[in-house]
């Protein structure tokens, strides 16, 4: 008779189980370091410390591992719409049903438990993504293919958005990468790239100079140009004025649309002195912390920094400044590339597939967790904005895990049984 259950366990890929593990298991002490108190004699295991509750989250991760292993694999993409679906209900209904909570209402609470439908909302996304684009005969160089990826992406965006939670929001950023392996055109990113280039410019250089230092360079180039005709000067020409309009309309955004502390988040790249008391604070202590590490650390429990509370959140958003504090530089480089190994584990799985539904899921888990862990660690070393994502499998939370759980074991699940899917292009 045909077990599904020793199939699974011979053929799952268990080098990226191995990581997973070391990676929770590692957020888990660090999330202990980050909260222990040296005079209360505190136990790891105790239920009102965030790393003994953290500990129930995690038994309850290894569950939804037992359960999404014992699943049959057809399952994930047969209820992908519905599974999509359901949790654009819940984002729907935090909406009407969360009380606000630092401004943004994103939780459901039940008793002590508060769940947070956005985390989930990524693995269901990255399903209906696999499950549309899966399809035999779409391509996204289809017209309705890409308009209806972009609905697909924008409508749980746009829900999380207008629950105030930007950092989730612009965790669905990561599905360009996504979207390019399966032939998103190259300008889109090299567009963004630029894009994102204008936007600090326009923050640090007086918006006067810096349209006459666009003009400049569109002078320039006219005088370079080989051919100069009539179309050639327009594109130039068009090109510049676009951009001023950019620049324009980002000095306008963020002076006249963005509210104080979302405007603070981003000018304190520039100037942590911008909101000494407030977002500032965090990026310099933040910065002290990892600093004062040095090469090879304080020693577990031993961090000062942590010890003192100087670092708001840091068993959350945070929690890579007791990494860096404690363990010191080699800590923190082991962290990195246990996390690069994973990605790089993970898309080897997912160009492997026969299954177009299985390859784009799996290139979606990848993104998902690399925008997480380049916006988490830049953030806590002042090179982005403090947006509040959490560092998969490290940070404190139950939503965050289980939903990362999820995206990555579903993954493994299907990779389990590649052999059995049939191939679709």
């Amino acid at each position: 008779m045909y077990d599904d259950r020793d199939s699974v366990s011979r053929t799952i890929d268990w080098l990226t189980v191995l990581l997973f593990a070391i990676c929770v298991i590692a957020g888990w002490l660090n999330i202990f370091a980050a909260v222990y108190d040296p005079e209360a004699k505190q136990n790891i295991f105790s239920m009102s410390l965030n790393s003994g509750r953290q500990l129930l989250w995690i038994g309850c991760a290894v569950f939804i591992i037992l359960v999404i292993l014992l699943l049959d694999y057809k399952f994930y993409e047969f209820f992908a719409y519905i599974i999509y679906g359901v949790v654009l209900i819940a984002l729907i209904g935090v909406l009407a049903l969360a009380r606000d909570v630092n401004g943004a209402k994103s939780w459901f609470e039940i008793g002590s438990i508060r769940i947070q439908p956005s985390e989930f909302a990524k693995f269901a996304t990255a399903l209906a993504l696999a499950k549309y684009m899966g399809r035999v005969g779409v391509r996204f160089d289809q017209l309705r293919t890409q308009i209806t990826c972009a609905i697909l992406l924008g409508v749980p965006a746009l829900l999380i958005l207008i629950q105030n939670d930007t950092g989730s929001t612009m965790v669905f950023s990561a599905f360009i990468l996504v979207l390019y392996r399966e032939g998103l055109t190259p300008w889109v990113l090299i567009l963004g790239a630029f894009a994102i280039f204008v936007f600090v410019l326009a923050l640090i250089v007086p918006q006067l100079y810096l349209v006459l230092g666009i003009a400049a360079v569109g002078l320039i180039v006219i005088g370079l140009t080989p051919k100069k005709t009539f179309k050639n000067i327009a594109l130039v020409l068009a090109g510049c004025l676009l951009i001023a309009g950019v620049a324009i309309g980002v000095d306008k955004i963020v002076n006249d649309v963005m509210l104080p502390h979302q405007r603070a988040r981003i000018m304190v790249l520039f100037d942590p002195m911008v909101d000494l008391h407030g977002v500032g604070w965090q990026v310099i202590q933040s910065k002290i912390a990892i600093g004062s590490g040095g090469l090879a650390g304080k020693g577990f429990l031993e961090g000062t920094q942590t010890k003192l509370n100087y670092v708001p959140e840091q068993s959350t958003d945070f929690i890579f400044c007791t990494i860096g504090e404690e363990h010191g530089w080699i800590g923190s480089l082991i962290i990195i590339s246990l996390f690069i190994g994973l990605f790089c584990r993970i898309i080897y799985l997912a160009e492997r597939q026969k299954d177009r539904f299985a390859r784009i899921y799996g290139y979606s888990v990848a993104s998902i967790i690399f925008i997480h862990f380049f916006v988490n660690i830049g953030m806590a070393i002042g090179l982005l904005p403090v947006i509040g994502i959490p560092l998969p499998f490290f940070s404190y939370g139950g939503s965050s895990l289980w939903s990362f759980t999820i995206l990555l074991f579903i993954f493994l699940k299907l990779d389990a049984h590649r052999n059995q899917m049939t191939a679709r292009y």
